[in-house]
């Protein structure tokens, strides 16, 4: 089958897949938190472009994951896939001068409301009992979000590049799992925050995202330098 076909067929079922996953997010979900819903979107929406580079794979690392998993904690599960899908929006569209790619747009949507979703739904799931707003809630709705993000791009880049999935998979989770490490904790600790001191206080934290994605660009963007160096010194070698 011509790779080109795969591509679109994957994208297809990427985009069925998260318009379910939306629509039973919706059917779950009872209790709007507008207020806080926008305030999060705010917050989302703005670090949506502050992206990082991942080195050697063909993806970007968001600072908006910390809001991403506060909204999947905090808010209704549709709320979370509705956040996701703007925040996704305002970070794929093209730079001034730019054109918008309308595949790539329609998978990272798709893409980014089944995590969402899929995460939020685990969060809520009967057989966590308590545990759903403490730190087990909070690992199993990170390690969905994790595996709903990056499972679907290697997949994608792997059919477009004609390389193993598992093999970009396992680069993309070496790279980006310390930040959603970094991000569950940083979610944690704003959920604890929020019932004692108010969610204006407690969202005041997230600067602290912003110096961790600060120094995860520079660390990309040192790997990306020594990468290039490495392979004009090989290919110098073998002109040689």
């Amino acid at each position: 089958m011509n790779h080109t076909r795969q591509v679109t067929m994957f994208i297809g079922a990427m985009l069925l897949a998260g318009l379910g996953a939306a629509s039973f997010a919706g059917f779950q979900s009872h209790t709007l938190h507008l207020p806080i819903a926008l305030g999060i979107l705010a917050l989302a929406a703005a670090t949506s472009r502050m992206k990082a580079k991942l080195p050697g794979v063909h993806g970007n690392m968001s600072a908006n994951l910390p809001f991403l998993l506060t909204a999947v904690v905090k808010l209704s599960a549709v709320e979370a896939v509705l956040i996701a899908c703007a925040c996704t929006a305002v970070q794929c569209w093209p730079r001034k001068g730019g054109k918008l790619n309308a595949q790539q747009m329609a998978f990272n949507l798709s893409m980014m409301a089944f995590a969402s979703a899929t995460a939020s739904l685990m969060l809520r799931a009967d057989w966590l009992g308590g545990w759903k707003s403490g730190p087990l809630g909070i690992a199993m709705a990170t390690a969905t979000l994790f595996l709903g993000q990056t499972a679907p791009v290697s997949g994608i880049v792997a059919m477009s590049e004609r390389r193993s999935a598992f093999f970009i998979w396992r680069e993309l989770a070496q790279l980006s799992f310390p930040y959603y490490v970094a991000s569950a904790g940083l979610t944690f600790m704003v959920q604890t925050m929020s019932s004692q001191l108010g969610w204006g206080l407690a969202l005041a934290v997230f600067p602290v995202m912003y110096g961790i994605h600060r120094s995860y660009k520079m660390y990309f963007q040192q790997m990306t330098g020594h990468m290039r160096i490495e392979v004009h010194a090989r290919a110098a070698a073998v002109g040689a």
